[in-house]
């Protein structure tokens, strides 16, 4: 290897189809990995499969092995075959979208890496590289301050080394060198900024370390071409064309042919003495286009696969990070804001790059901005603490951290961290699910208008303090997910997507599907490979970079139907299947949970979809979309229309059982809840606001209304934590009966934070709230400590509308249930199977949580009784107050 050639930094090209470059991971370990992502429009065209018929083949004989597209509908027993063939066809077009993604993609994991590259990234070469997808504009640049918000000194042009033919721009921005230093000799010297940051260089010169490489690595004569790669060429020139060479075509004579060459060659050289060069030899059958065989000595072959790459003498060239730091300052230091800039058809635009990082947001008319986020290795965020073992059950406590606190005002990250994770783990629950996280421009659409779906809130605080909450949850076993809206973005057009590159096609559809009918948002176009790149790279960022365990896909049924899931259903099955159905938004949540899974084995994919899509929680390979569970939304539409328009005695309890039960599908995947955050935030109010709204005594000839709030507060909860599936969500506050809505700063109330937080203090004092919160936690222990949720479905067996009593059985657990406003019930006969002892663990109506305590100490143990009831073998005669709940636990079999 020769020891002078040194180029400019510039050569240092990342245009080449392959090379080798930096990536930065999340536990703050640098590697060198092998890339083939970038094309330069003016190098090679994406590189074509070797065989496409071939290759075709042979994907699809693994791809569909084992795969019926179609395999969920005999599991239900669902004939129709209009769904059918809808399902066949969807299939086709998934298979032929992964044909045309491997021309471009080494793989779907490959596509799901884009965050590796694009936006801005450290580069070892002393530089930050950045990355933009704009293929609408004809100019970019990157402006900041490191620049002086200069569009011209750091920028590309369309046509030009920058741009590739998919419209991906690349800048690069030079450290600069400080004052009195020189330029480093190699435009591939490489820096250590993570690995070893502190060692500084290792003192050995270049050409020292091409020696000891000559000398190490190379055995005798094998570097001989290496050091004189010109010597053949030359002996070869000067034998033809030198002094003593012929001087006219006569006496140049007629060249000999390549065999006849290599003969007189071998013959000439027979008696040298060994040499350590490899020794090849020819053989021609004698056909006049035959192609010669070159075989070799096995021997040296052997020998020379062993070698390894001199890859060790490579990095041994690498310096430091404070040699970096001495020689050079950085092109972009940590926490400068920048945007880029966007020369377009309509004009010239700035815009917050769509993968930027971390982004604060505009205040007070003026434009948001990204912010370039790379501390250095010595103050940057480590985890400590290892993802926890996903349960069997999901207690989810749903959290938004900015009315997180007592105050009025914006809560941050540190202080969510510090107050409201530890009552979370107290509270009893596995899993926080946390909503409003990624940026948003205005803070009242509570941050599902999102701008920015790579950067988390800057409201908030900054992405190593939201890593250090995810850290904290995961050392007290509480698994984090994230509220994700990727089925419609922001209609903002400086900071977020639409518009993006003054194009109306770049992320979104033209026209009106490209808008949401009601909510004012824009619509992906999911059938654009390079939007779907983008999505399933976000997925992906925020498992990797963020430790996130799960995602509750938001809204499903805006992006799988260009009605955005405004119509009546009736149930038809073509309904799922018509031409209002978006198979372009099926096939990427296929995708989706197709890459997340493989991913991350222990994630958790939840599907918030108010039509129940038929097969949302089937296997890909049978069908369906592949999600983990899927959100019964009719619950709690169902509890906040009884209690603020049926009287109590006209509850049905077989609409509540048959709503409750839900979709018959998958019930062991539904997630349900009695209330979440959408009746407060959507203008509705809390069960607690309506249920304790006016807290005066009543006469005592009078119902008293805390009385009656508590207990039906109590079953509600209790019935919906019990009946359900294997997944259980409560909001932040609800656990203690939070006696206001939420409400965020908006025009309407004066920009108001009165009820954009929540009352902890209210847990101080023994009472309602207090009371609540104890019956809150003891039920969380039925499955934390009884996995009642895991334990098989309910068989519900004794619905009564008139004495408005239900029953069921959960594994060795019978659930009473009396919603009666004032009947209560001395010996109420309840049919079980299994004959035994039974004891009440779990009771509404204990005084510790606000009850009357009815039940006395020794009816909390019953013996069954050998007749038939309900169709069961056997019963029990129970004690029901009214507005009371009872579980209770087989404790002992009896044979008989």
């Amino acid at each position: 290897m020769a020891t002078t050639v040194a180029l400019p930094t510039l050569l240092s090209l990342p245009f080449s189809s392959h090379s080798f470059s930096y990536q930065s991971h999340k536990r703050g370990r640098a590697t060198i990995a092998y890339r083939s992502r970038w094309r330069c429009s003016a190098a090679e065209q994406p590189r074509p499969m070797k065989s496409g018929r071939a290759s075709k083949k042979k994907n699809t004989t693994g791809e569909d092995k084992g795969v019926d597209p179609v395999g969920f509908l005999t599991k239900f027993g669902i004939s129709n075959k209009a769904f059918a063939q809808f399902l066949r066809e969807r299939h086709k077009s998934m298979k032929d979208l992964k044909v045309q993604l491997s021309t471009r993609y080494a793989s779907l994991m490959e596509m799901a890496s884009g965050y590796e590259i694009l936006g801005l990234h450290r580069n070892v070469q002393h530089r930050v590289d950045f990355m933009e997808w704009a293929p609408g504009a004809r100019y970019c640049a990157l402006v900041g301050d490191f620049n002086g918000w200069s569009p011209t000194e750091n920028s590309a042009r369309e046509g030009h080394l920058g741009r590739d033919d998919y419209g991906y721009w690349l800048i690069i921005v030079e450290d600069k060198l400080r004052e009195g230093e020189k330029p480093d000799e190699f435009f591939f010297q490489q820096y250590n900024y993570v690995d070893d940051y502190d060692k500084g260089d290792s003192g050995v010169t270049i050409e020292e370390l091409f020696n000891k490489m000559d000398d190490e690595y190379w055995e005798p004569g094998e570097d001989r071409f290496v050091k004189s790669r010109f010597e053949v060429a030359a002996k070869l020139y000067e034998q033809i064309f030198g002094p003593n060479g012929p001087q006219t075509e006569e006496e140049l004579e007629e060249i000999p042919d390549a065999e006849t060459r290599y003969k007189e060659w071998k013959e000439k050289h027979k008696d040298d003495p060994p040499s350590n060069l490899p020794p090849y030899d020819v053989i021609d059958n004698g056909k006049e286009y035959d192609i010669y065989s070159i075989v070799d000595d096995p021997v040296w072959r052997a020998k020379f696969r062993a070698k390894k790459p001199p890859l060790a003498y490579w990095l041994e060239m690498r310096k430091g990070r404070k040699a970096w730091l001495k020689k050079y300052s950085p092109g972009i230091p940590h926490g400068s804001r920048y945007r880029v800039y966007l020369n377009t058809p309509n004009g010239p635009l700035e815009r917050v790059p769509a993968w930027a990082t971390y982004v604060l947001p505009g205040v007070d008319g003026k434009q948001s901005f990204a912010v370039h986020w790379e501390p250095p290795p010595e103050s940057a965020f480590k985890w400590k603490n290892p993802r926890p073992e996903v349960p069997k059950s999901l207690r989810i406590y749903e959290c938004h951290v900015g009315i997180s606190g007592s105050e009025p005002k914006v809560s941050s990250f540190n202080e969510f961290t510090e107050k409201v994770l530890p009552h979370v783990k107290e509270a009893g629950y596995n899993v926080i699910q946390l909503i409003g996280v990624i940026e948003h421009k205005d803070y009242f659409t509570v941050g599902y208008r999102v701008t920015n779906l790579f950067a988390v809130s800057s409201r908030f605080g900054t992405p190593d303090e939201f890593k250090r909450l995810v850290d904290e949850a995961h050392g007290l076993g509480l698994l984090v997910f994230l509220d994700i809206a990727h089925s419609y973005s922001a209609a903002d057009e400086m900071v977020g997507l639409s518009l993006f590159d003054g194009s109306n096609d770049c992320y979104f559809h033209t026209g009106k599907r490209g808008h949401h009918k009601y909510w004012g948002t824009r619509m992906f176009k999911y059938g654009d490979l390079d939007v779907l790149h983008y999505l399933l790279s976000n997925l992906k960022w925020w498992i990797v970079e963020y430790m996130i365990d799960g995602f509750q896909f938001h809204s499903l049924s805006s992006m799988m139907y260009t009605h955005n899931g405004f119509a009546s259903f009736t149930g038809d099955m073509e309904e799922y299947c018509n031409q209002y159905v978006d198979k372009d938004a099926l096939i990427y949540l296929i995708l989706a949970n197709e890459i997340l899974h493989e991913l991350h084995p222990g994630i958790i994919t939840i599907a918030e979809d108010a039509t129940l899509y038929p097969g949302i929680c089937e296997p890909i390979s049978q069908g369906g979309l592949g999600f983990d569970y899927y959100v019964n939304l009719s619950v709690s539409e169902m509890w906040s229309w009884f209690l603020e328009n049926v009287p109590d005695h006209e509850w049905s309890m077989n609409k509540i059982v048959n709503t409750l039960i839900g979709n018959k599908q998958n019930p062991e995947k539904m997630l349900v809840y009695a209330e979440n955050h959408n009746q407060s935030i959507s203008g509705g109010r809390s069960f607690a606001e309506i249920l304790f709204g006016e807290t005066k005594e009543c006469p005592s000839n009078l119902e008293n209304p805390l009385l009656r709030g508590s207990s039906l507060y109590k079953m509600i909860k209790l019935i919906t934590f019990t009946i359900g599936g294997r997944a259980y969500l409560n909001f932040m506050g609800n656990e203690f009966g939070h006696p206001k809505r939420v409400e965020f700063p908006m025009p309407s109330n004066n920009f108001s934070f009165s009820l954009a937080n929540r009352q902890w203090g209210l847990l101080m004092d023994k009472g309602l709230h207090d009371s609540l919160f104890q019956f809150d936690k003891d039920m969380m222990k039925l499955d934390d400590k009884e996995k009642i949720l895991s334990r098989g479905l309910p068989k519900v067996h004794h619905v009564n509308d008139t004495a408005m009593v239900v029953s069921y059985t959960r594994g060795p657990f019978l659930l009473v249930f009396n919603f009666h406003p004032s009947s209560s019930y001395e010996r109420y006969s309840i049919g079980v199977e299994e004959a035994g002892e039974y004891q009440i663990i779990l009771n509404t109506d204990e005084t510790k949580y606000g009850g009357e305590g009815h039940i006395k100490d020794d009816q909390y143990f019953q013996r069954t009784i050998g007749r038939r009831e309900d169709g069961l073998r056997n019963c029990l005669e129970v004690t029901l107050p009214s507005r009371s709940a009872q579980v209770y636990k087989l404790t002992r079999i009896l044979r008989i």
